[in-house]
């Protein structure tokens, strides 16, 4: 059993410690480098805002988007502001959970942060969830309080209607003019605002995945850990400073967005550009006008923007490029460095894991390869009894480091951890040299241009249209994308098996589950390839792609 103290707690609400997994389910968490030590006290938000005031960066550029620009001294006053607010208009209590759905914007950091500062556990969602999906994160979660950005209310008021748990929607404003519940109760609070002493240990983030069924996962994340994604991989592979200029395509709901477009930037006194669309041609031109000099994309977005290069946009300021979300195909990373001279940086992290932690670094980077573990963590290429395989072998990659996989009350914690393990679902080899390949997903999920998507939940969207008899969905393999969702339909009798049925069916898909999820190849079959017990054969689908 791991030798697990926690430190003490400003929660006054112990629902997130209360529901943290057993000590002897955890993997084993490996805090011994000094840069990993922390005080017992420790708010995060804090940390990234009003101290880097205090160390002389409050003129610096904080964050860009919708056409402003705010200061570390702008963001630290706004986000106290709303904390406040929170406290003494909505009776933000520590650890409280507080929902924020919004896009990637300046808005969305500041109320983040607010949270953060007031002691609640933050729940950040994607704009794209319906009203379902956002009820299981709520139930989940046990989230009464949520902040909106007022032009996508609905599906979270539509939620609020039939929740048990969610008794409040308040909306933000996502734009520049402040003018909306939040922002106007925020105008009249003080710049000053006491932060809650939260404890190192307490939970400080909720970031949801999705299980292979669906049903999603909350990965439990603390003040301390939310710190050291900065003070280990960004200090030691990206070499952050107050200089450098951020931009990306990740959503900040995901644990790779906020720690690429928020966490890394403030915590070094840099500056973070956001986009609510981060096609290729507006990071394009966000990297002209700005000179950004960090990039999280994925490949799917590293091939357009060299399209575009060679139609003579200027990316000359990059210094670095960072894909992960899907591997790096070895082409586009001999692509890229022929054609900027500029590193580009595969990597694998996980939501439980928080970030990043197999990385290739500047100097350091061979194509096809995803590299050697970050500074603090250890992996291994691991057989079904966790016996490490042979180099060059095909194995599971188990890991463990500073940062580890903590589900919420969840039975399947048991199947990320084992023997102290983090067993990520991916299949891998080590090289002779030591680094690391990845070879496939171990699961049925589906991960096309970075999103992770469920099978079984768009089958389950595709089954409640009347027209759909029996269906299965799987991955295929895309040249742009990595994977696309593939749908294999079968029909009612008397239904025309045509164009308009198959555009019908992918647009209820989008209008069921978020957009993103809907299978882009369609076909229609007359049966299954089914066992003698009528489960479904996915494989053979997969064989005849």
């Amino acid at each position: 059993m791991p030798d697990i103290k926690l430190g003490p707690t400003a929660h006054v609400d112990t629902f997130a410690r209360d529901n943290l997994p057993a000590f002897d389910l955890w993997p084993e968490i490996l805090l011994d480098r000094p840069e990993f030590q922390y005080p017992d006290y420790l708010n995060a938000a804090v940390e990234l805002t009003d101290r880097n005031v205090e160390r002389g960066f409050g003129d610096n550029i904080a964050l860009i988007g919708n056409g402003r620009r705010r200061t570390y001294k702008e963001l630290t006053d706004w986000s106290n502001r709303l904390a406040h607010a929170l406290v003494e208009n909505y009776g933000v209590r520590p650890g409280h959970r507080v929902l924020i759905r919004s896009g990637n914007n300046p808005a969305l950091v500041a109320a983040w942060l607010a949270a953060t500062k007031a002691g609640a556990v933050v729940v950040n969602t994607m704009p794209m969830l319906r009203a379902g999906e956002l009820t299981k994160i709520v139930d989940k979660a046990e989230v009464s309080l949520a902040l909106c950005d007022s032009r996508i209310t609905d599906e979270l008021i539509a939620c609020a209607k039939t929740s048990k748990f969610l008794k409040q929607v308040v909306p933000f404003d996502g734009t520049q003019n402040h003018d909306a519940e939040l922002d106007r109760i925020a105008l009249d609070k003080p710049v000053k605002f006491d932060a809650v002493k939260t404890g190192r240990d307490d939970v400080a983030l909720l970031g949801f995945t999705s299980g292979t069924t669906g049903e999603p996962k909350a990965t439990m994340h603390f003040h301390r850990d939310l710190l050291m994604i900065a003070d280990g991989y960004a200090r030691e592979v990206l070499h952050v400073t107050p200089d450098d200029v951020f931009v990306g395509s990740p959503p900040l709901a995901f644990t790779f967005g906020l720690g690429g477009l928020a966490i890394f930037p403030l915590r070094f006194g840099a500056a973070a550009t956001l986009l609510e669309n981060a096609t290729p041609p507006n990071m394009i031109q966000i990297i002209e006008t700005y000179k950004a000099t960090i990039c999280f994309t994925a490949p799917t977005a590293y091939r357009a923007m060299m399209a575009a290069m060679d139609k003579g946009a200027d990316l000359s300021s990059l210094r670095i490029a960072v894909s992960a979300g899907e591997t790096l195909p070895a082409p586009v990373f001999e692509q890229w460095t022929a054609k900027t001279g500029k590193p580009i940086l595969d990597g694998i992290g996980s939501t439980e894991m928080l970030h990043i932690f197999i990385t290739n670094r500047v100097g350091d980077a061979r194509a096809g390869a995803t590299g050697k573990p970050v500074a603090g963590y250890v992996a291994r290429v691991v057989d079904d009894a966790m016996n490490e395989v042979p180099r060059g072998e095909i194995g599971r990659l188990a890991v463990r480091g500073p940062t580890g996989c903590r589900y919420l009350a969840d039975k399947r914690q048991t199947n990320y951890v084992r023997d102290g393990w983090n067993i990520t679902g991916d299949t891998f080899k080590q090289d002779a040299d030591g680094y690391f390949h990845f070879v496939a997903r171990a699961d049925d999920m589906i991960i096309s241009a970075g999103y992770n998507i469920a099978g079984p939940e768009v089958e389950a969207a595709l089954l409640s249209h009347a027209d759909v008899a029996e269906c299965a969905v799987i991955g295929h393999r895309d040249a742009e994308r990595g994977e696309i969702v593939a749908a294999y339909v079968v029909l009612k009798p008397n239904v025309e098996a045509d164009d308009l049925c198959r555009k019908k069916l992918q647009d209820h898909v989008k209008a069921v589950i978020a957009p993103y999820k809907y299978p882009r190849a369609l076909h229609f079959v007359a049966a299954l390839p089914k066992t003698q017990t009528g489960k479904i054969q996915r494989f053979k689908l997969r064989e005849q792609t």
